[in-house]
């Protein structure tokens, strides 16, 4: 792994980036429709400057309101996703604490929720709710934490009650860490970009960045609702088997997907 290549790279996004934080606080406060689609623009030039690259298989979202169901890998998966959709996250409240990413999450304006205390769920699905009634695409990672990037956790359904209203869509999104330099993804190169476990974030990302380029592959399925005899859980249960289904098939036998 080169030594130069990652802090190179840590330079350019951080020359890139803090001149832009002001200019999205302002699109924050003044203009909101532009609040939503200068993260997209903006990821697909970090997305650039980190080494990766995108292949989007199905149709991605243009406007919500939309509730996308994603697999959780990596720190990665925001710019992946961000890259792909004028979107905002739904992430554990502790991140709203965690230095200058804490301040990214905020401008891209994040929905946090408190996933440790029951009682707290209704209040955090209500916030999403009213996020999703304004227009907003929500990604949420109903695992609940990241993965090794070769499987799929359970997927939890209490947050899809956000969706319980009509006009509101459900899209699962698979994410899968396909390539790296060209070459097919193998199990002893993914722990450099899969972020799971107690791995810590600062050594992680340097040799995420040393290890690079990569290519990732996101798999948009066609929208689900709930309706008729489809409830949260149900709903939960066949995104996670799309989710699933769009991770092994990008990773072992990407000609199938479609």
């Amino acid at each position: 792994m080169s030594r130069l290549r990652p802090a190179l790279l840590l330079a350019a996004f951080a020359g890139f980036t803090l001149p832009l934080m002001p200019l999205q606080q302002i699109f924050v406060w003044a203009w909101p429709r532009m609040a939503r689609h200068f993260p997209m623009y903006y990821h697909r030039l970090v997305c650039r400057i980190l080494g990766i690259r995108l292949k989007i298989i199905g149709k991605p979202p243009e406007s919500g309101p939309l509730l996308i169901a994603s697999n959780h890998v990596s720190w990665l998966d925001i710019m992946v996703l961000s890259a792909v959709a004028p979107l905002s996250f739904v992430a554990k409240r502790e991140v709203n604490t965690w230095p200058f990413f804490g301040s990214l999450a905020r401008l891209q304006r994040t929905v946090f929720v408190d996933r440790d205390r029951r009682h707290a769920t209704g209040n955090s699905r209500d916030e999403m709710q009213e996020r999703l009634k304004q227009g907003d695409i929500l990604v949420l990672f109903p695992e609940g934490t990241s993965n090794n990037g070769v499987e799929v956790l359970p997927f939890k359904s209490s947050f899809f009650g956000a969706a319980a209203f009509e006009g509101v869509l459900v899209q699962p999104v698979s994410l899968a860490y396909a390539g790296h330099r060209n070459l097919p993804m193998n199990r002893r190169l993914m722990p450099f970009y899969a972020w799971y476990g107690d791995m810590d974030l600062a050594p992680h990302l340097w040799e995420a960045l040393g290890t690079g380029p990569i290519e990732v592959t996101v798999v948009c399925h066609p929208p689900l609702s709930l309706s008729g005899e489809m409830n949260r859980k149900a709903l939960a249960r066949h995104a996670e088997d799309q989710v699933r289904r769009g991770v092994a098939l990008a990773l072992h036998d990407p000609g199938k997907i479609g």
